[in-house]
């Protein structure tokens, strides 16, 4: 199978108590792409300016990551510039240039649009739902979506969510879009508007996945040296999708497993700045690392 990504792609400037980092790879779709390539393969539609350094391009494609649908054109790469202290579980944003990203109209590639999953990345919900317009019956849709859209176009989101099979939310953003600061009721609440599931990522406590027959819930992956946060979530979802596709099957038991593997990829990211942990990493180590994941939570004596 294959996996369709369109989201962002960016160049970030970073400080977190580890050190700073100007103008490294980002964005949604980057941090997606690249950790669902691990699992399956990955078709991605974005957009970058002139100034977007080939190198990254380059990086994608070591990856067998597909950019036929990477646009890119005059002007400049999507910026972000944001900082963590302390625990690092918040980001600052100090200043957001969108730049060529504002005037994104994402244009799926014809070879691109049976593809059998399609991960709309956090970008706003009508583009979303222009994309799913431009498909031909993927046989999954799961979206990501921010606190923004919320705020300014939560009748859009809404619309979004009863068109996907699986909504993605931070814990933030589904106490936000449900008006309640219960997770479990939150979830609900979105599972009303049309999905089959919603899963919430909850940080360095785990995640959950709930739908009408079933919830599952589970710690997140203990980290000794968390350096840069930034793609956590992104990559999660990369690997939480990439499983899926892999294993070409949508039930209880494979839900399971891609939720632990979206926190162990999720996991990995964040040891280093941008993707420098995942390009050291291997398939070896992540199956290393879900196997220490299952013994860390198995309760059977």
């Amino acid at each position: 199978m294959a996996i369709l990504v369109v989201g962002s792609i960016a160049l970030d400037t970073i400080e977190t108590p580890f050190g700073k980092r100007e103008d490294i790879l980002g964005g949604s779709a980057t941090y997606f792409s690249y950790a669902a390539s691990f699992f399956d393969k990955v078709c991605l539609v974005g957009v970058v300016g002139e100034d977007f350094p080939q190198e990254h391009i380059d990086l994608l494609k070591s990856r067998w990551i597909n950019t036929e649908g990477l646009q890119v054109i005059k002007g400049k790469t999507f910026r972000w510039i944001g900082s963590y202290e302390g625990d690092m579980d918040i980001a600052t944003t100090h200043s957001t240039c969108l730049n060529v990203f504002e005037t994104f109209q994402p244009i799926i590639p014809k070879k691109y649009r049976d593809l059998d999953i399609v991960f709309l990345a956090n970008i706003d919900p009508d583009l979303q739902i222009g994309v799913l317009s431009q498909v031909n019956k993927p046989r999954l849709t799961i979206c990501d979506t921010m606190n923004l859209w919320i705020s300014i176009k939560k009748d859009s989101l809404t619309k979004l969510l009863g068109m996907v099979d699986i909504a993605v939310m931070n814990e933030g953003e589904a106490r936000m879009y449900a008006n309640t600061p219960n997770l479990i009721k939150a979830a609900r609440h979105v599972l009303k508007q049309g999905p089959k599931y919603v899963v919430i990522k909850k940080g360095e406590n785990g995640a959950m996945i709930m739908s009408d027959q079933f919830f599952f819930t589970m710690p997140g992956f203990p980290i000794e040296d968390v350096r840069d946060p930034t793609g956590a979530g992104d990559t999660f979802a990369g690997g939480f999708v990439g499983y899926l596709s892999k294993s070409g099957k949508v039930d209880k038991a494979s839900l399971k497993k891609a939720l632990v593997y979206g926190s162990v990829m999720a996991a990995f990211n964040v040891e280093d700045f941008s993707l420098d942990r995942m390009k050291r990493l291997d398939d070896r180590e992540i199956e290393d690392r879900y196997l220490e994941y299952v013994n860390l939570t198995n309760f059977h004596f």
